[in-house]
């Protein structure tokens, strides 16, 4: 919602826990450990931290197989080809070093998680982000699987079925306000990692499938914030300036676009659109109390299609994992890692569904 002085007919509840058919038990999960937080050591950081010590270890025998870039500024193709080389290489073992390490990390974090109460009887986590796009990320998943397994933990994990720039867009099918759902095509989302954000158009497609398996993303545009590191009016003016291309392309396509945006960014969300904790890779003071990100776009986009603009923001890792909601009928509990510049995480259970 714009502001507290303006009134919708649709509920304004950022963070919404309670959906209608799947309850979010709990996200942005931070347990400790002997060297601070648990997740932080299954992150893609984590991950480039590993591999550098890995390299650092060989660089003291002689020559750095992957050369004298930093860790951090090797490309994903570059780890790639050494994981996946058919003859055996120095860098070859380096990478595969630290895949193992990571992976022996990553099942320990899981074990952690799955002793919370919110993550109790979880029988499937998916796991999302840009890390298990790549053949590193695939490998070190699925060495993670076998160590759980060894472990005798019963979970099954899983790798999110959509592109990761899609995922935390179409989640936003499942978070809204369902009055808007019977009158409109498709919505706007918004996706702000700590290096990317993505701005998204979403067609419901509930005609195809009403549980809006069939929904579709069909048109994106992405920037690397990161690279320009811009302050807090800078990156509102360039979220604004692409939502603004977005309306305009539904309005030339004929497309009836809801007067809504979905905002999905890290950090626990506040009932009240503000963030509690946890936007600390975002650009600028994020956690100000003076600052309320869907406040501040409603102002540059009061209207969409001249009605009312609501803006609603969510965590970006809750939104990601319901994007797989119509595929997880099968299990009753389950949780979602979103593998990135941090480690995002959610838990949700399964409604029962009514019987007639």
């Amino acid at each position: 919602m714009a502001s507290k002085k303006e009134s919708h007919p649709l509920p304004d509840v950022h963070g919404a826990r309670e959906l209608p058919s799947v309850v979010v038990e709990g996200y942005s999960l931070q347990l400790r450990g002997k060297d601070g937080f648990i997740g932080d050591q299954a992150s893609q950081t984590a991950f480039r931290a590993l591999l550098e010590r890995w390299r650092q270890k060989r660089r003291r025998k002689g020559k750095d197989p992957l050369g004298g870039r930093h860790s951090k500024d090797l490309s994903k193709q570059t780890l790639d080809e050494a994981l996946g080389a058919k003859k055996a290489s120095e860098a070859g073992d380096v990478v595969h070093a630290a895949v193992e390490e990571f992976a022996e990390e990553l099942a320990s974090v899981i074990e952690r998680f799955m002793r919370h109460p919110s993550w109790k009887g979880v029988e499937r986590i998916v796991i999302g982000g840009g890390f298990p796009e790549s053949d590193v990320g695939e490998r070190a998943i699925l060495q993670a699987a076998a160590i759980l397994q060894d472990m005798k933990l019963s979970v099954q994990l899983a790798r999110i079925g959509h592109e990761t720039d899609d995922a935390g867009l179409l989640g936003w099918v499942h978070l809204v306000p369902p009055p808007l759902l019977a009158h409109h095509d498709a919505i706007l989302a918004l996706d702000i990692g700590g290096t990317n954000v993505r701005c998204g158009i979403v067609k419901m497609r509930m005609k195809r499938a009403k549980d809006m398996s069939r929904a579709k993303v069909l048109r994106r545009e992405k920037w690397r914030h990161k690279d320009d590191k811009p302050n807090r009016k800078a990156l509102i003016d360039r979220l604004a300036d692409m939502l603004e291309t977005q309306i305009r392309y539904c309005k030339k396509k004929g497309i009836r676009l809801a007067p809504y945006i979905g905002i999905a960014c890290p950090g626990l969300i506040a009932k009240d659109g503000s963030i509690s904790r946890g936007a600390q890779n975002l650009p600028g003071d994020w956690e100000g109390s003076n600052f309320h990100l869907p406040s501040e776009l409603c102002k540059r986009i009061p209207t969409i299609h001249g009605a009312p603009t609501m803006a609603l923001m969510h965590n970006d890792a809750v939104v990601q994992g319901l994007s797989e909601l119509p595929f997880m009928k099968d299990v009753k509990r389950w949780a979602v890692l979103t593998i990135g510049t941090g480690l995002g995480n959610a838990s949700y259970a399964n409604k029962r569904a009514e019987t007639g």
